[in-house]
């Protein structure tokens, strides 16, 4: 193992590329290849060469995550601002300006997301599963009569967004354009900053009509809390819940289909089994987890992590990808059986996903899934699984495509 040096001088050390296709090709054997040259924390660089470091041990990420003191989500720390240009491609995801539940700190931050897991939790779970069918059968609709479809495109990237738009209080017409928005802002492009200017319009536009008519639903739940949050500030935790629940979502239905179709210990679940369903979608936490590095914490202060001497106001990554598959949780392969659910990929500590929103996460992507396999039991690849790629990026993990064929069958038409 080498000698971790000082994030500053990170890029002339053997410091990981955080841009490297690799991230994409082989994150698994990537990872391993970390552990052994650097240990539980890496060097790394963001682009521009800025330094930064990367946590990929299991413990080592649970200490950090556990000491919101001496780690930080308090982005104006960071000792790289000075470096960092006005046209950086991360600085949407790590800004110095996000007045939003992700950079609030401390006693606020407590108050902020227990107001945000109070209107998550009231959620009726049973209603929640019978919108996802809904808009499930809505959309396998467009394509069964077809026989082969894009799954990613056509299904597991249309469901989430709008399962979410339900919840917040938007009424179903306004579905279909969020979810064009939505998808629009995820993939960049020149159409990205009209669906950011969408997205935002819209949510302003919903917290100001339930301010004056609340309705049983989140925004409402959440402007009715008493903790003393502005309508701007829910404003802006809706987009973030918004965008944070829909992209995981559609990467967990994506990559959970992908193993059932590819692994043969599922095949029973393409005609129906439900048990196979939760176990593949548990595996995929541990092994293909769509969250797999998020930026990040800042120290404190001067300390030590993993052997590495981090210095006050160095950025860390989270590796949740890194630290599932770190080697002293995986000793003998138990932990994907028995629905062992110690993964890291919600994150942990006072910052994790909320517990409401993982729960509403896994019952959308599994009623998804679950929908689909009834709708079209003898759905398989429409291509070698070899041929199935990644999106090229270090942070969310995810099919670019899922193509698939199945025998057409007639559409519902709304009745199930």
């Amino acid at each position: 193992m080498t000698q971790c040096p000082h994030a500053a001088a990170a890029a002339g050390s053997g410091a990981v590329d955080l841009s490297s296709p690799r991230f994409q090709a082989d994150p698994v054997e990537l990872y391993r290849s970390i552990r052994r040259d650097h240990g539980a924390v890496a060097p790394i660089v963001l682009p521009g060469d800025i330094p930064a470091w990367l946590v990929i041990g299991y413990r080592e990420l649970h200490q950090l995550t556990s000491d919101p003191v001496l780690f930080s989500r308090d982005s104006h720390l960071w000792n790289q601002w000075p470096r960092i240009p006005e046209d950086w491609p991360l600085k949407p995801m790590i800004s110095d300006d996000q007045p939003s539940i992700l950079y609030t700190v401390g006693e606020r931050h407590s108050r902020r997301s227990g107001m945000i897991s109070s209107a998550l939790e009231a959620e009726d779970p049973f209603g929640l599963k019978e919108h996802t069918e809904i808009f499930a059968d809505e959309l396998i609709d467009a394509f069964c009569t077809a026989g082969t479809t894009d799954i990613i495109a056509s299904y597991a990237m249309m469901l989430p967004v709008r399962v979410l738009a339900k919840l917040f209080g938007f009424g179903d017409d306004k579905g279909p354009a969020l979810v064009t928005a939505m998808n629009d802002m995820i993939n960049g492009g020149p159409d990205a900053l009209a669906g950011q200017r969408h997205i935002g319009a819209s949510v302003y536009q919903l917290v100001a009509a339930r301010s004056a008519d609340p309705g049983d639903d989140v925004a409402s739940r959440m402007l009715a809390d008493t903790s003393g949050f502005t309508d701007e500030e829910v404003a802006r935790d809706l987009m973030v819940m918004m965008a944070a629940g829909h992209q995981p979502t559609a990467d967990w239905i994506g990559n959970s289909l992908r193993l059932m179709l590819t692994d043969d210990r599922f095949a029973a679940s393409l005609s129906g089994g439900r048990h196979s369903v939760a176990e593949a979608m548990n595996e995929v936490l541990w092994e293909d987890t769509p969250s797999q590095n998020i930026a990040g914490r800042w120290a404190t202060r001067d300390t030590h992590l993993g052997g590495c001497h981090i210095k006050a106001g160095d950025l860390l990554v989270l590796s949740l990808a890194g630290a599932n598959s770190d080697p002293q949780v995986r000793t003998d392969g138990s932990v994907l059986t028995g629905g062992n659910n110690a993964f890291l990929s919600f994150g942990h500590g006072d910052h994790r996903c909320p517990f409401p929103a993982q729960e509403i996460a896994e019952t959308v992507a599994r009623t998804a899934i679950e929908v689909l396999l009834d709708r079209l039991p003898d759905i398989d690849l429409a291509v070698p699984a070899e041929q199935l790629t990644r999106r090229p990026s270090p942070w969310l993990r995810g099919l670019t495509d899922l193509p698939v064929r199945f025998t057409p069958t007639p559409a519902l038409g709304g009745q199930r």
